[in-house]
């Protein structure tokens, strides 16, 4: 089978080669499934860039989602048989033609949702699900602020926030995408280039301050959404993209960005911080992505969710891939076929 393996840290274009390597046996618990489309997360990256130490050593084949058809299933697995249309979420191993993962994180799909689309629905979606609805508790009527809007988590949250009866403050950073918030329908869009959203923030509640905010960008901004909280005020931070694409002194300057905290500065005002990396939660709680990667099945066939699928490349085409979603271009999934 062919596999995409990163041999080269650095930039996209000679970062790839694809190899010929055997078909995995799925273990015990594990099936393989034949890939169809698998998609690129912003960690896929911070992976290429060296910055996610998570990542096994090179060469390595990265990839957390796929979608296909279930071609072998190991012992013990009951709830998933050969020929099922499913999505999954890898612990790596995903940019391949057959990919292995543990049943537990896998779903079947129906045949109305596409490939392209259900590579959305384990790592972004799944995010996307435990953050808003396992981590913090969304009401009719708080006021949250989305982070990176248009992109795929981005996109996930506005959708259930939006089911959730919120009213949804969202950030973009080009006038292209501030209208793509719109038609989700994002209350308050706003463009973090031309305006400084605290500053939003507060002029749009009266300096009243917001529930929820979840992050994916790190850095300063996450000191700003902190200030930018109400007394209950809750932020969920699930990336760093603002460390890309820079020195060491400015990853460090955007390190030092995020802020120090101490127990009293969150007891006082009565505020929370919450991290969340998928990963983790899947590694060692396998029961919960499953409850999550089911929930977010039912909620996209009921059309709660609906991704949006941005791009779609060509397994040859990955490096440009990799730069047009590192350079922000994309809105929603950017996907691989092959």
């Amino acid at each position: 089978m062919k596999a995409i393996f990163l041999i080269k840290n650095g930039s996209a274009q000679q970062a790839f080669e694809t190899r010929e390597i055997p078909i995995p046996t799925p273990t015990s618990g594990q099936v393989l499934i034949k890939v169809d489309a698998f998609g690129l997360n912003f960690a896929d990256v911070m992976a290429r860039n060296g910055m996610y130490k998570d990542a096994p050593p090179i060469p390595c084949v990265l990839g957390y989602d796929v979608a296909g058809t279930v071609e072998k299933i190991g012992e013990e697995v009951t709830h998933l048989k050969v020929g099922n249309r499913v999505t999954a979420m890898t612990r790596f191993g995903g940019y391949a033609e057959y990919a292995i993962t543990d049943a537990r994180a896998t779903a079947i799909i129906p045949e109305t949702i596409d490939a392209a689309t259900a590579t959305a629905l384990t790592t972004q979606y799944c995010t996307a699900y435990f953050s808003a609805a396992e981590m913090v508790n969304l009401h009719p009527g708080n006021k949250v602020l989305i982070h990176s809007g248009a992109g795929g988590v981005g996109t996930a949250l506005i959708q259930f926030a939006k089911y959730k009866q919120c009213e949804i403050f969202s950030t973009a950073g080009s006038e292209e995408k501030i209208k793509y918030l719109k038609q989700l329908g994002v209350h308050h869009p706003i463009n973090y280039q031309t305006h400084d959203f605290e500053k939003e923030v507060k002029k749009i509640t009266n300096e009243k301050g917001l529930d929820v905010i979840f992050d994916a960008v790190g850095g300063k901004s996450v000191k700003k959404g902190f200030r930018s909280l109400a007394a209950g005020g809750r932020i969920i931070c699930y990336g760093a993209s603002d460390m890309t694409n820079k020195n060491l002194w400015g990853k460090l300057k955007a390190a030092i960005g995020f802020g120090f905290y101490h127990p009293v500065m969150l007891m006082m005002p009565s505020k929370a911080m919450i991290g969340v990396n998928m990963l983790s939660v899947a590694d060692q709680h396998p029961q919960i992505l499953q409850r999550c990667l089911t929930e977010v099945v039912k909620l996209t066939a009921s059309g709660v969710f609906k991704p949006t699928v941005g791009k779609v490349f060509e397994a040859s085409a990955i490096a440009d891939a990799h730069e047009y979603l590192e350079k922000r271009k994309s809105m929603g999934k950017v996907a691989i076929q092959w």
